[in-house]
Parts: C-alpha cells; sequence; structure tokens
C-alpha cells in the first residue's frame, strides 16, 4: 500500500482486461460471492407471501437477468447511465422486510407498483448529486463504508452457522465447513502469489462444496425440478399503486443511494482516490433505472452488492472487464434455471467462509477511507464515536422503537441511514478546525499544513 495516496497493490487495474481464461474465472469468483445472496431476497419473501414453485422459481430469474443487466451497465455505459467502474449489482436484503409486510397485505402487484415509482429517487440524487455532494466528504462516506462492512458481520455469521432459519444452525459439521473455506480462502492470499492469490476466494468455495458433496449436505431436487430456459414477461404480477407502499419504498432506496454512494467509494479507495461525480451520479442512474425497469418485469430493487467490494479490496482486482464477465453469467443463469440451480445448492456454511472476511474487508476498506483522507483530531473521532455508536446501536437493538410511531423504524431502525444522519448532521454543524481538509484528498487550506497522509505528523486537538 502506497503511504502517500493509500492505494493498494492490484494486481489488475481498472481499465486492465486478464487473460480470458483468468477473467472468467475471476467473474465466477464475483458471482459466486453474491448469488445466494441476491436470490435469497427472492425466496425470502415468496416463502413469506406464500408464492407456489413457479413463481418462486420466476422470481429468482428475474434478480438473476436484471443483476447481470445492470452490472453491464454500470461497466460498460450507455451515455451518462452507468459509473464505468466494476460494480456487481444484485438485490438488497434492505428491501426484504418491506416487501414482506406490502406484499402480504395488499399483495406483490402493490410491491412491484410501489417500486416502479419508488426507484427513481435515485435518479433524482444520482441528477443532483453535484447540490449535495458537500454532505458526503469522505469522513461521511468512510463511515458509511465501515458501518456496511460491520452491520453485515452478524449475517457473515449466521451464514457459517447454515443459514439463519436452518433447523441445524451451528451444527459442527456447518463450523468445520465454513473453517476450512475461511482457512483456505485466506491463506492462499496471505502466503500464495499470482493467479493462486486472486482466486483464493472461488478456490476456498470449491473446495468447500466437494467437501459438502463428500458428507453428503448437499440436495440435488431442486437441479432436477428446474428448466433449461425460460423467458422474463413483463407484468405477470401485475401492478397497483398504494400510497404507503411508495413510500416506504422510496425511504429504503434513499437508503440504498446511501450505500452505493458508499461502495463506489470503497471501491475507489483502492486507487487511493474518492469516486467523481459522474461515478457517482452514473452509478446511481443504474440503481433507479435497473431497479424500476426491474420491477416491471418482477424484480426486486438493485442495489451495489458490498460483499463484492471486498473482494476487490481482498484480490487486489480491479478491473472493470473481469466484473462485466460476471454480469455475463448473471444473464446466462437468469435464461437457464437448471444451472442456476445448481449453483444455488451451495450451502450457507461453505459461502459463510468466504462472505465473512469480505465483510471485514468492506469495514476496513472504509477505515482506510478515513485514516487517508481525514485527520484523527477530537472533532473527528467524537463525529466517528457517535456515528458509529448510534448506527450499530438501533441494528443490534431495533426494540427501542418499539414505543414509536409506526414507520419510524424505517427510517432510524436502519443501520445505514442512522450512521448517515449521524455524520452528515455532525459533520455539517461542527466546524472544521482551521486550516483542515475542506473534502477528501484536496488540498489543504493553509499550504504549509501537512498531509494527513503523512506517517511523519502527528496531529492534535
Amino acid at each position: 500500500m502506497s503511504s502517500n495516496d493509500g492505494s493498494i497493490e492490484l494486481a489488475y487495474e481498472l481499465e486492465e482486461k486478464p487473460p480470458t481464461l483468468k477473467a472468467i474465472f475471476l467473474g465466477l469468483q464475483h458471482v459466486s460471492a453474491m448469488f445466494v445472496p441476491t436470490i435469497a431476497v427472492a425466496i425470502i419473501v415468496a416463502g413469506a407471501i406464500g408464492v407456489g414453485a413457479a413463481d418462486t422459481t420466476y422470481l429468482i430469474q428475474m434478480v438473476l437477468i436484471f443483476s447481470g443487466l445492470a452490472t453491464l451497465l454500470q461497466v460498460f455505459p450507455i451515455g451518462p447511465v452507468g459509473a464505468r467502474l466494476p460494480i456487481v449489482m444484485g438485490s438488497s436484503f434492505a428491501f426484504v422486510g418491506a416487501a414482506i409486510s406490502i406484499g402480504g397485505q395488499y399483495g406483490l402487484d402493490a410491491v412491484f407498483g410501489a417500486i416502479v415509482i419508488a426507484a427513481l429517487v435515485e435518479i433524482l440524487i444520482g441528477w443532483q448529486y453535484k447540490r449535495v455532494k458537500q454532505l458526503f466528504p469522505p469522513l461521511v462516506t468512510g463511515l458509511i463504508v465501515m458501518i456496511i462492512g460491520l452491520y453485515l458481520i452478524p449475517v457473515g455469521m449466521d451464514y457459517v452457522a447454515g443459514g439463519a432459519e436452518a433447523p441445524d444452525y451451528g451444527a459442527p459439521y456447518h463450523l468445520g465447513l465454513a473453517g476450512l473455506v475461511l482457512a483456505i480462502t485466506v491463506g492462499m492470499n496471505l502466503f500464495m502469489e499470482g493467479i493462486w492469490r486472486i482466486l483464493s476466494i472461488l478456490i476456498g468455495i470449491v473446495v468447500g462444496y466437494v467437501a459438502a458433496v463428500a458428507i453428503g449436505i448437499v440436495d440435488f431436487t431442486a437441479v432436477a425440478e428446474a428448466s433449461w430456459f425460460a423467458l422474463p414477461i413483463p407484468g405477470r404480477f401485475g401492478f397497483a399503486f398504494e400510497p404507503i407502499a411508495i413510500l416506504t419504498f422510496t425511504a429504503i432506496h434513499i437508503t440504498a443511494a446511501i450505500e452505493s454512494i458508499g461502495d463506489m467509494s470503497g471501491i475507489t479507495a483502492a486507487e487511493g482516490r474518492n469516486p467523481d461525480d459522474s461515478e457517482i451520479r452514473g452509478g446511481l442512474f443504474v440503481d433507479g433505472i435497473g431497479s424500476s425497469i426491474g420491477a416491471i418485469f418482477g424484480a426486486f430493487p438493485l442495489t451495489t452488492f458490498s460483499q463484492n467490494v471486498g473482494i476487490i479490496n481482498f484480490t487486489g482486482v480491479m478491473s472493470r472487464y473481469v466484473v462485466g464477465v460476471g454480469g455475463v453469467v448473471l444473464l446466462l443463469l437468469g435464461f437457464i434455471p437448471k444451472v442456476s440451480a445448481v449453483v444455488a445448492t451451495i450451502p450457507d456454511s461453505v459461502l459463510g467462509g468466504a462472505v465473512l472476511v469480505m465483510f471485514g474487508m468492506v469495514m476496513a476498506s472504509g477505515l482506510r477511507l478515513i485514516f487517508l483522507n481525514e485527520r484523527m483530531n477530537r472533532r473527528n473521532m467524537v463525529i466517528i464515536a457517535v456515528s458509529i455508536g448510534l448506527g450499530l446501536g438501533v441494528e443490534v437493538r431495533p426494540e427501542i422503537f418499539e414505543a414509536m410511531p409506526e414507520g419510524v423504524d424505517i427510517f432510524f431502525g436502519n443501520a445505514v441511514i442512522m450512521t448517515a444522519f449521524a455524520a452528515v448532521l455532525l459533520n455539517s454543524l461542527v466546524p472544521r478546525p482551521d486550516g483542515d481538509y475542506e473534502m477528501g484528498l484536496e488540498e489543504p487550506v493553509d499550504g504549509d499544513d501537512p498531509s494527513p497522509a503523512d506517517p511523519t505528523v502527528v496531529q492534535e486537538d
């Protein structure tokens, strides 16, 4: 890592193209990390609402197809739409609770009708980003990246134990499989070089999967039942426009936009920089357009996937062409349900060993953003303490809002939006000390003031 700009040692930079075979395996590594979490949104919502097997399969298809399309659009933009960054798109768990409650009360038509309209708020945020970007200096975006990683770690631990709803949660064989994958992934990354290091996550998952098959915990029934080919159908579930549903999803899409800004910051941090306006604007355009059009066909909302940010920082592979390969794979999996059914048989515990370290790397990326761009003076340390404390607090103790009016928990019971709210508010209200930075890696106000990244400088309150 460079002491000047904070960049990590990249095996492949943004515009570099790995050899074809290597790029395919690196793309599969990205898909393997996000595949089960993104289809889990469709599976969980469908199960809670009582959707039949055929409709559940269709919902999974749509998530994969539009995740692939949105990923390709992020990597290879069309005009201003797309960030031109290695961003993997998928369905977020942030939307699960709202989809279940609204779907149960009003039906899936109200869910998709609300998403079609609510997702457009991300386009508005992207369009007006120049007006609001001063609200998101590295201190704020770094905190958002940190909290994304931190609040996902319990999800990673549930995977390690076999899945949150698994009847054999925490069984020794689940912990053993996760430990095997974790040991292989970390060991290869730290002690090996070249292709073995950058493919460490995929190799760990493959070895863990083979071990899971060997001990007999992989069920191939869904593979036999899946069809070979299927096409998307617009309006399959219909559309209804309920005001409460629209407002609810609008609030969550604002949260998703904040997460996406944090994820883009985590990606560009690998190069020792912050994302520029066009990258953030293009990325948010894809979030909004992809989610709105996807909902027409029956896909749940799309957003940037944080674990894939962790992969980039863990492996040092930032090539957007690698992620483009992953987007093509997602498309193919969506059109060929039988192939996607095979990938879906990977046990949660096998994935847990890999995603746990990815979530930790997301948190570490946010930490790096702050330390390389901001001074660790009293002002900033208090903002960090309050923002992270409140964000983790509402995540681990959501019941504190039980006595509050209905809907308060949608805004303030989410770790990311609470952290972002506190960080933006405090950063805006509390003035910076004289000579401190205005934004990120810009020049200091006082030309003689040293860089916060200078290791020879002792910073004072």
